[in-house]
């Protein structure tokens, strides 16, 4: 696995964190909040992202 891909779970379904592929995306464009990711998840998006634009 890339390491800009962060295994997690959410709402009982298995899935990735991209980082690879993240975009911009408007505000209004959002519906709804579906809810939010563990303080570990944070962590290891955020430990990646500074890692992947230190380059």
């Amino acid at each position: 696995m890339l390491p800009t891909r962060i295994q997690y779970a959410f709402q009982g379904k298995k899935g990735l964190i991209l980082l690879d592929q993240m975009r911009a995306v408007d505000k209004s464009r959002l519906i709804q909040k579906l809810g939010v990711i563990s303080q570990s998840a944070q962590m290891k998006t955020i430990k990646c992202l500074q890692e992947l634009f230190a380059s």
